[in-house]
C-alpha cells in the first residue's frame, strides 16, 4: 500500500477545501511569507561600505600654495564681475578616513576671509584650506 503510485486517486478530482474559521488569505499576502529574509540586518550596507575607497589628502608644494594664493588675490580684484573658475578641492569622508577630489565649476560671489571660504554664486562654500588648484580663463592672461 505504501509504495501504490494510485493511492491518491480518490481525492485527485475533488474541490480544494475552503477554511470554515477564517476567509482564505489574497495571494499577494500569502507570497509575503516567502519573500526573502536578510538574517544580518545592514550587512549588506556595511560591506558596501567597507569596499568603498577613499583617497588621501595630498600636501601642497609651496610652489602650489603661492600660486592659489595669487590666484585668490586675483579672484578678489575682480569679485564684483563675479568671475567663472573650476575649484578642485578635497572634501573629507565622514565615515572613514580619507576623502575625495571633487571639482566645480561656477562663478565666486564673495571670498570670505572670516570662514576662508571661496563662496560661489549657487550656494557652495569651498574651504580654502581644501583647496587643490584653482582654474580659469582669467588667469590664462597671467601665463
Amino acid at each position: 500500500m505504501l509504495n501504490n503510485p494510485h493511492r491518491y486517486d480518490h481525492i485527485m478530482h475533488l474541490p480544494n477545501p475552503e477554511p470554515t474559521v477564517r476567509p482564505r488569505m489574497a495571494i499577494e499576502k500569502r507570497a509575503a511569507q516567502f519573500a526573502p529574509f536578510a538574517a544580518l540586518t545592514g550587512y549588506e550596507e556595511s560591506v558596501a561600505e567597507e569596499a568603498r575607497l577613499t583617497e588621501e589628502k595630498l600636501e601642497l608644494s609651496e610652489d602650489m600654495i603661492d600660486m592659489i594664493d595669487a590666484r585668490l588675490a586675483v579672484i578678489q580684484h575682480h569679485i564684483k564681475e563675479q568671475p567663472n573658475i573650476a575649484v578642485t578641492y578635497f572634501i573629507p569622508d565622514n565615515k572613514k578616513a580619507g576623502g575625495r577630489y571633487v571639482t566645480v565649476s561656477g562663478n565666486v560671489k564673495k571670498l570670505d576671509g572670516m570662514k576662508c571660504a571661496i563662496i560661489m554664486t549657487n550656494g557652495t562654500k569651498i574651504p580654502i584650506g581644501d583647496v587643490q588648484y584653482i582654474d580659469g580663463d582669467m588667469f590664462r592672461l597671467f601665463e
